[in-house]
């Protein structure tokens, strides 16, 4: 008789999975690109040597620079829309090219924009540089994470999702490592130095990317089973058994089969109709929870805010270096409770409540002792909490969630627009956020935490009321719920009927296949005939 297969995957080990888990580490590497600028960028505002190339003498602040709003508010903000302008074209580009093209053209781009930046002092050029930056970066983060939730296993994609926030911390420790230690330089070479960093990731990327294999899901979505299926053995190792891998296969092409026969067309307008405009819409909010939850504030202008709010310069510098490791320490605690402790659904209610008590608390410091020690110690004190609850919590499970709510055949289409709207909207909070703390604008400091203190507990309550729990389903199975339209609320309890059909299939092949191997089995065969 042929052998009974599991009703369900088995929970593999991450050391099982490490051929997996090797391969989307390199791809997400990509985003440590992202913070490795990030931390660049919050630094350099309050760097002398950058000042003087860029800024003007202004002896009335700490470091005897200042640095013009509109200047500050360009630097900030044309990455963020150069990454809006790449993520809206990402689906197309990714729909005719696939995701390791996308990465090499995310390489070169962000390499250029890189050297155009540490070449010239003229602002007009930065510009240039900045924009072409932010091009390459949105395609980074873009299809680092769509890849990475195509290619791992059901129960590891949270872990490998998350590696996202894992490399954006390792990039923003070293990058503000790399200012702190440039900070007393007077000269270009401050700037400069911390910039040149940045080459290290397009030029690992790129090489690393010779030795991954295009995402299965994609392939097979372009109707290339057997290179599909040989992409999937690559991922996979020998982390299942051959029966065990058979399932998961017959799962997969079960679950593109039936998104093909569902919908005729593959489009961006697609992603507005039937069950996908649910998808869609959940997705969006996601991404757009990012900015909401105040960290595009904190992450660009953190070590400003705190010079403005009463720091020394190098107070602010070694505080910046503080808050990224424990984002870093956020981060590692988050992927453990995502895989272990609590769902992600879960998990981001929690943070969004966190958060927005850390910035309510911060904003009422400010507010009833200003310009105190209790008030510096505050802001101090809570800047560092937010940052490792952020990375723990929403900032952890957010890409995770928004990369497999969507379809597979519109992910890059979903994901890359969902993203171009997380861009705009850290744009436009990069751009208005000078306003708010500057001292020669409304000079609110740290009492600018209010307004992102409430829209974390609105975040809180989208969580609560519209996003479904994902913890543990394969994007097969997560495509046939939202196809059932099964209510947010009931995600986590309903049984679904792809694996059943699949693991059937699977059976019924290996009985039509099977072939006596023993002598017992030969006898038995032999009396059946």
């Amino acid at each position: 008789m042929a052998t009974t297969l599991p009703a369900h995957l088995p929970e593999n080990s991450l050391w099982a999975n490490r051929k997996c888990l090797l391969i989307c580490g390199v791809v997400a590497i990509a985003n440590m690109q992202y913070g490795l600028d990030s931390a660049c960028l919050a630094s350099l505002q309050a760097m002398p040597g950058f000042l003087k190339v860029f800024g003007y003498p202004d002896p009335d602040i700490a470091g005897g620079y200042g640095i013009e709003r509109t200047f500050q508010q360009l630097i900030g903000s044309l990455l963020t829309l150069g990454a809006f302008l790449s993520s809206i074209f990402a689906g197309a580009f990714a729909h005719f090219f696939g995701r390791r093209p996308a990465l090499w053209a995310a390489c070169f781009l962000t390499a250029l924009g890189c050297a155009i930046q540490i070449g010239t002092v003229d602002q007009g050029v930065v510009y240039l540089g900045r924009l072409i930056l932010g091009i390459g970066n949105g395609f980074l983060v873009t299809f680092s994470n769509i890849y990475c939730a195509e290619a791992a296993p059901a129960h590891l994609r949270a872990v490998m999702v998350a590696l996202f926030s894992e490399w954006v911390n390792v990039g923003s420790i070293v990058g503000a490592a790399a200012t702190n230690a440039t900070k007393s330089m007077l000269d270009k070479s401050s700037y400069q130095i911390p910039l040149g960093i940045q080459f290290v990731v397009p030029t690992l990327l790129s090489i690393g990317l010779i030795f991954v294999p295009e995402s299965p899901r994609y392939l097979l979505s372009k109707g290339r089973e057997d290179a599909a299926r040989q992409a999937l053995e690559t991922l996979r190792g020998d982390s299942l058994r051959p029966d065990e891998f058979e399932l998961e296969w017959v799962e997969m092409l079960r679950g593109i089969e039936e998104e093909q026969r569902l919908a005729s067309t593959i489009g961006p307008l697609d992603m507005f109709k039937g069950s996908d405009l649910r998808r869609t819409l959940l997705c969006y909010g996601v991404i757009a929870t990012q900015t909401g939850s105040g960290s595009w504030f904190l992450i660009s202008y953190s070590t400003y805010f705190m010079i403005v709010s009463g720091l020394t310069v190098d107070e602010a510098f070694k505080y910046s270096v503080m808050n990224t490791c424990l984002g870093f320490i956020g981060v590692n605690v988050g992927i453990y409770m995502m895989r272990h402790v609590v769902g992600r659904r879960s998990i981001m209610m929690i943070g969004a409540v966190f958060q927005g008590l850390c910035l309510l608390g911060m904003a009422i410091a400010a507010t009833t002792d200003a310009g105190t020690l209790l008030a510096r110690n505050c802001l101090i004190a809570f800047v560092a909490l937010y940052m490792f609850g952020y990375n723990a919590f929403v900032g952890d499970a957010s890409y995770p969630v928004a990369t497999e709510l969507v379809s597979t055949r519109l992910r890059s289409w979903t994901v890359g627009s969902a993203i171009s709207l997380g861009y705009f909207l850290a744009w436009l909070t990069g751009f208005c956020s000078p306003y708010f703390i500057n001292p020669e604008n409304l000079n609110w400091g740290a009492k600018y935490g209010y307004i992102w203190a409430a829209s974390n507990f609105v975040c809180g309550i989208f969580f609560f009321l519209f996003l479904p729990e994902l913890k543990g389903r394969t994007l097969e199975e997560i495509d046939e719920l939202f196809e059932r339209r099964v209510s947010a609320w009931k995600f986590k309890t309903t049984k679904t009927n792809i694996m059943d059909e699949a693991l059937k299939e699977v059976q019924q092949n290996r009985e039509n296949l099977h072939e006596p191997k023993t002598p017992v089995e030969r006898v038995e065969a032999v009396q059946k005939e």
